[in-house]
């Protein structure tokens, strides 16, 4: 038994290495994904409009209006921004966005699950 039990430690300590260096690639391609959404994320600024951030997110259900709305990224659903715009014509109308408005402020991106309206 006492062989046995010798055998499994020593192939134990033969995989855990390898589970270890798969375990950091996998880590790091984490990583990596996670600096290009922040980079993508990142390209969408104060003054571009909302056509132009609907080229990074789309929209998520919940309560919005024309001056403020919640996007998700369009490469994962949990990650968002809040967004308040600035009307560009027809002012008054704060039922319908419009592809030209402009961005007032985008919030950091932020994790939180699905909003099902």
């Amino acid at each position: 038994m006492l062989q046995r039990t010798g055998w499994a430690i020593l192939l134990l300590l033969s995989i855990t290495p390898g589970f270890a260096q798969d375990s950091s690639k996998v880590e790091r391609e984490h990583t990596q994904w996670i600096a290009s959404v922040l980079r993508s994320v990142q390209t969408i600024k104060p003054g571009m409009t909302r056509e132009q951030l609907l080229k990074v997110f789309t929209i998520e259900g919940g309560a919005s209006n024309r001056l403020h709305r919640t996007y998700v990224y369009k490469r994962c659903p949990y990650i968002k921004v809040n967004v308040e715009f600035i009307p560009v014509g027809n002012p008054d109308n704060r039922s319908t966005e419009m592809p030209g408005d402009k961005i007032r402020s985008i919030s950091r991106p932020f994790l939180q699950y699905a909003v099902v309206d």
